[in-house]
């Protein structure tokens, strides 16, 4: 028990005295433990004088006050006699806020100094500099008073007031402080000076200061701006703290909405309009300045009273919470712990408790929203007013949207339950609610950043790059009413949407050349992992970005297709040679020989989808008899085997910065049976003697795409020789025939809108144009447009399947993105998809599908003799 600790109050109390504290006899005894004792003392009187009804509000916090301003001086002086004996203790002061500026502490509250010096005047130690030795000096006041051992701790200090805490030290220059207070503070900031006072270190100073900034706080003329900047104030500090705060056990008596913070606002806001020109109402005090508001004629009579009675009952009520285990809380405690605050306040328990508080909170919160004068920049937190406004800017169904918004008020995800992170939503959702509205499905969009926020980490940095660039607000409102796909990225890695802040996001990507060089920017320092996962980060960026010039219309899906190669091959080469660097600092390398990687499908006509996988055969040059050369030495084909996983690994594993590429090696020779690496002699002779015709017509889109421009040109030739005719002779038409019925039988269409799978669609021309290039030995190109192109020059192919090859390609590519199930989406994206397409609405879509795919599969048959069902 504590009273059995401080003997002396215990003799006092015991004969019926109340006797003021005296100071600790032992003068030898350290400052820090001094100060600890004095405290500990200090609490305890005025606990019992407060619960005893000796002492008022008023005596209780002066009490308080009046001992932390004598531990600051006492920690200020010691500090500065600890490194420079016998000096004056000058040029250093502390200027109180909040509480202990206005002489309203409670038992448990922070401290909140602005510290400041003076260079001319500060003690120094020989060849020091004064800021170096005020920053010491601080730091040894915080410690002091911080400091806990088995007497507990002085004084909570919390220095987070003054300009700029990320990037100042912890005590200012006062020239420099001065300056700032001019010319750059915020509003906020302003409110906080309206309690400052020079409490501690060198008085003189501090007043120099306050007299110096008094205009900054105190202004005489306020125009409209000046009041609006105060009113938003309000309406911040009310929105922010009043979510979850209802009335009732856990209320914060503080924080909570009519509690002592709005009371304590509500003075402030008035001072700070009328202070400038009455200087009586510049109290401090909170009580002091409601009643000289009053007497002023600026706020009523019966407010001043309500406020001033709601705002006594409640601090007191704090006091009693706090005198509980020394606890740093504001709100009321649940269960038993209530009853007891209750029976400390002489009452009979939580019901009568509660009782006693309902009609001041709810006075004091009625007094405090008429402040608001309805011009609010931020959206209204009533729901009638909320729905109006939801409405107003273009919801038709308001009441979802309004239930969602509220949710996200709430904290109903972890990503929104910080003060910081409200704070960030309140001042985004004026320019978020607008863009979803104008969405083309509003509710589709609102549900996916819904979800989006539910996974995020944290919310903040999403929702202040959107405060400060509107119009990413309005493409992320489109890309969530459009593309699922990307919003499932993006609540994954919701850094993505940073790439879309420069306005080269929505231009063509870069080339190969380029987009090597930006991905291996940043390299410097990292190890193999980090460069895996900066790759990553860059290849993110890259096509979450091709993937919004979709929704955005800025590019043509055939650009945006062959831009999604042009990135995957780029991270091909980066992570290729980081894998072949990392392996060779173990095994070394084997001499004259190289890895070269060959790209099939998709990636080797550079043209990919949002989704493709990447089809990629390894091969090596040099004699597979070899070793290599390093500390722990492989066979040729062994190093190269083991060295291709790597490079699949680095190409496909997810990392904290995302999945990159699915890899598939089932078209290198003998497919999933076969070697993942085999020499580029190996390569040849199979293509030539051993290779089925399924494999010769994937050879026609077959491009290296990794490794030295002597074995790229090599492999090139390799291919060229056998798809030219140095071939074993197959059926290709009537094998041709039967691979696209068995893929009919086994891999049918997802959708109606599946322009890959759907009879006479991409596959069936890429079916077509192999057939045509096998058997005329012609057309080889391994983009497939340009080999129609070249087909149709040359009379092969009807001059349709060109137009067909283009409109089938764009709508795989944009379907990929916006109705990845190829089921016929919303309206909205319809207009999407025939803008893609270039075509002027969804039923010239449809009919435009319908007419290629005809046409596509007319020629097939023409191909393979097969008749029209």
């Amino acid at each position: 028990m504590l009273l059995d600790r401080e003997p002396v109050l215990a003799a006092a109390l015991a004969e019926g005295r109340l006797d003021p504290i005296p100071a600790p006899l032992d003068l030898d005894m350290p400052v820090a433990r001094r100060l600890r004792l004095e405290r500990r003392a200090l609490a305890l009187r005025v606990a019992i004088g407060d619960l005893a009804g000796v002492f008022d509000l008023s005596a209780v916090t002066q009490q308080l006050t009046g001992f932390a301003d004598h531990a600051l001086d006492t920690a200020i002086r010691t500090a500065i006699e600890e490194r420079t004996p016998g000096a004056e203790p000058r040029g250093f002061a502390a200027i109180a806020l909040g509480k202990q500026g206005s002489g309203e502490l409670n038992y448990s509250s922070d401290i909140d100094p602005i510290l400041i010096y003076d260079p001319d005047t500060l003690p120094l130690r020989p060849r020091e500099e004064p800021e170096a030795a005020a920053v010491r000096i601080g730091k040894r006041v915080v410690e002091l008073l911080q400091a806990r051992d088995g007497d507990g701790y002085v004084l909570r200090v919390d220095l987070r007031l003054r300009p700029s805490p990320e990037i100042t030290p912890i005590a200012l220059p006062i020239d420099a402080a001065i300056s700032y207070y001019e010319a750059q503070a915020l509003p906020w900031e302003r409110a906080a000076f309206i309690r400052a006072r020079a409490a501690a270190g060198d008085i003189a100073l501090g007043r120099q200061f306050l007299d110096t900034v008094r205009p900054f706080v105190w202004r005489r003329a306020l125009d409209f701006g000046a009041i609006g900047e105060i009113r938003g104030i309000s309406r911040r500090i009310r929105d922010h703290h009043a979510q979850g705060q209802a009335f009732g056990p856990g209320y914060d008596l503080k924080r909570g909405r009519g509690g002592i913070r709005e009371a304590e606002f509500f003075a402030q806001i008035h001072q700070l309009i009328h202070g400038g020109r009455d200087p009586v109402l510049r109290a401090p005090a909170t009580r002091v300045a409601l009643a000289r508001l009053a007497e002023a004629g600026w706020i009523g009579g019966d407010e001043a009273r309500a406020l001033i009675e709601s705002y006594t009952l409640l601090r007191t009520i704090e006091h009693r919470v706090q005198m509980i285990d020394d606890r740093q809380t504001h709100a009321l405690p649940t269960g038993d712990a209530l009853e007891r605050v209750a029976w400390l306040h002489g009452l009979d328990g939580s019901a009568a408790l509660l009782a006693l508080l309902a009609p001041h909170v709810a006075a004091t919160g009625r007094i405090y929203d008429a402040l608001d004068d309805g011009a609010a920049s931020g959206l209204s937190h009533d729901p009638t007013r909320l729905d109006a406004e939801l409405a107003e800017a273009g919801f038709a169904e308001p009441e979802p949207a309004r239930q969602r918004i509220a949710a996200w008020r709430a904290g109903a995800y972890p990503a929104l339950r910080s003060s910081a992170a409200q704070a960030a939503l309140e001042a985004v959702l004026p320019t978020l609610v607008p863009a979803l509205a104008a969405a083309p499905e509003p509710q589709a969009a609102m549900l996916r950043l819904d979800s989006m926020l539910e996974r995020l980490p944290s919310a903040i940095n999403v929702f202040r790059l959107l405060e400060a660039r509107p119009a990413l607000a309005t493409l992320l409102a489109a890309i969530l009413s459009h593309a699922p796909t990307l919003a499932e990225e993006l609540a994954r890695r919701p850094a993505l949407l940073d790439g879309l802040i420069d306005a080269t996001a929505l231009a063509p990507v870069a080339a190969v050349d380029a987009l090597i060089d930006r991905m291996r920017a940043g390299e410097a320092g990292l190890d193999y992992q980090g460069r895996l996962d900066h790759v990553r980060r860059v290849v993110g960026e890259l096509r979450f970005a091709l993937g919004a010039q979709i929704v955005a219309g800025t590019s043509d899906p055939l650009d945006v297709a062959a831009g999604y190669a042009r990135v995957a091959e780029a991270a091909i080469a980066v992570l290729a040679e980081a894998t072949i660097r990392s392996f060779a600092d173990v095994h070394g390398r084997v001499p004259g020989s190289e890895l070269v990687i060959l790209a099939l499908g998709r990636m080797g006509g550079a043209m990919l989808t949002h989704a493709s996988d990447l089809d990629l055969v390894y091969l090596f040059t040099g004699d597979f008899t070899a070793e290599s050369d390093g500390a722990k030495p492989l066979g040729a084909t062994l190093y190269y085997n083991r060295l291709a996983q790597r490079v699949t690994a680095a190409l496909s594993v997810a990392t904290a910065a995302g999945p990159l590429y699915q890899i598939d090696t089932r078209l290198r020779p003998s497919g999933a049976q076969g070697p993942l690496v085999v020499t580029l002699d190996s390569f040849a002779r199979y293509q030539h003697e051993e290779a089925w015709t399924w494999e010769h017509m994937a050879l026609t889109r077959a491009r290296p795409v990794f490794g030295s421009a002597p074995a790229r040109a090599a492999l090139s030739a390799v291919i060229a020789d056998v798809l030219t005719g140095a071939r074993t002779e197959r059926d290709v038409v009537g094998d041709a025939t039967r691979m696209r019925a068995d893929m009919a039988a086994h891999k049918p269409a997802k959708g109606p809108l599946d322009a890959k799978l759907l009879p006479g669609g991409l596959v069936d021309l890429e079916f077509a144009t192999h057939v045509v290039q096998l058997v005329e030995r012609s057309g080889f190109d391994a983009n497939l447009g340009r080999a129609i192109a070249q087909l149709v020059a040359e009379g092969r192919m009807p001059a349709t399947m060109l137009a067909a090859h283009d409109i089938l390609t764009r709508l795989l590519v944009t379907l990929r993105l916006v109705a990845p199930d190829a089921a016929p989406p919303g309206p909205p994206t319809q207009a999407l998809i025939a803008r893609a397409l270039g075509l002027h609405d969804w039923p010239a879509v449809l009919a435009g599908l319908a007419e290629v795919r005809q046409q596509v599969t007319a020629f097939w048959h023409e191909l393979t003799g097969e008749q029209d069902e």
